[in-house]
């Protein structure tokens, strides 16, 4: 398995999304998961993604549960700052909630460190130098090994960076969703960071798999996303169509060719596919050996997938990017 470094840290070049084996996608299969889990590490991915909202708490019990005896063989990331109660949400980044947020998460993981620990969004009421002065003190502490931020602003990032390194920031990126090329990519670096890309198969929809809104399994956050909604979800399916043919001339799957696209932007990129079935695992490791060239990459450009993409990327975009 091939490495990449996100900092000062080295993990295999995919990762392992695990929010989906618990929540969001549908029912879950907690077997089928954890075999998941297994089979990802026996090919070599080390970078397993959880976060204590999954679930919520649920999530993390589950990755807990799989990496059991096999602690020395993942690099495990999860993340605090979204709390869940009562069916609502709110940001917290308050000092004392970071110091019980990182406890909380070790004994539902049953770690004694966790590798990458993400603030998960930034919280508007507390300076971010005052979260990022708690979390520097749980990696003193010997709790978190590296640190990492998710949908801040450049500005936020910087700021956090200079109170402690940030190791790697998590952003959605993909061929329908590009925003990080325009000033995230850049900043990080500049400072060293590394981009951990969530949703790289644009939340399965690149896979071409999904062609109805009707597909969505009860309790899929998709059905509420604008872009699988009306006319947003009509248009999108022309994006898809145009990275199927590329797909089928490079003689590979689109989720194949849309995995290789993200690889191709940089050493310092790990997108982090998720699943919970071991077949599509398998189908996802297997974009590692897709070679794009520069005239494949010169192709998708000019189709400008990912600048024509129809909806937004939340239905509240607000909570984002502070």
């Amino acid at each position: 398995m091939r490495t990449r470094n996100l900092g000062a840290l080295t993990t295999s070049a995919l990762g392992l999304g695990c929010m989906g084996m618990s929540e969001f996608y549908g029912p879950g299969d907690d077997a089928e998961s954890i075999a998941t889990i297994h089979r990802a590490v026996d090919l070599g991915l080390t970078l397993l993604d959880t976060a204590d909202m999954y679930g919520p708490f649920t999530n993390e019990r589950l990755v807990g549960r799989a990496i059991a005896g096999r602690r020395d063989e993942v690099v495990l990331a999860t993340k605090f700052g979204i709390q869940r109660e009562g069916g609502t949400r709110r940001i917290n980044g308050s000092p004392q909630y970071v110091r019980q947020a990182v406890d909380a998460s070790l004994e539902r993981l049953g770690v004694e460190h966790i590798d990458l620990y993400y603030q998960h969004r930034v919280d508007p009421s507390v300076p971010i130098e005052e979260t990022w002065g708690a979390l520097s003190e749980v990696v003193a502490a010997g709790k978190v090994r590296h640190l990492g931020i998710s949908e801040a602003a450049p500005a936020t990032v910087r700021r956090a960076h200079a109170v402690h390194p940030v190791t790697a920031g998590q952003y959605e990126y993909s061929l329908w969703t590009r925003d990080p090329e325009d000033e995230i990519l850049p900043l990080f670096r500049e400072l060293g960071i590394g981009l951990v890309a969530y949703s790289p198969l644009g939340r399965g929809f690149l896979s071409g798999e999904i062609t109805s809104p009707d597909q969505f399994a009860p309790g899929d956050f998709r059905a509420g996303n604008p872009r699988f909604q009306g006319e947003n979800f009509r248009k999108n399916l022309d994006l898809v169509a145009e990275v199927r043919k590329l797909a089928e001339a490079k003689g590979v799957t689109p989720a194949q060719l849309a995995l290789a696209w993200v690889l191709a932007q940089g050493d310092d990129v790990v997108p982090i596919p998720g699943t919970k079935r071991r077949g599509y695992l398998e189908q996802n490791v297997a974009a590692l050996d897709v070679e794009l060239t520069a005239e494949d990459l010169a192709t998708i450009e000019k189709l400008s997938i990912g600048r024509d993409v129809a909806g937004d990327r939340y239905a509240e975009m607000g909570s984002l990017n502070r």
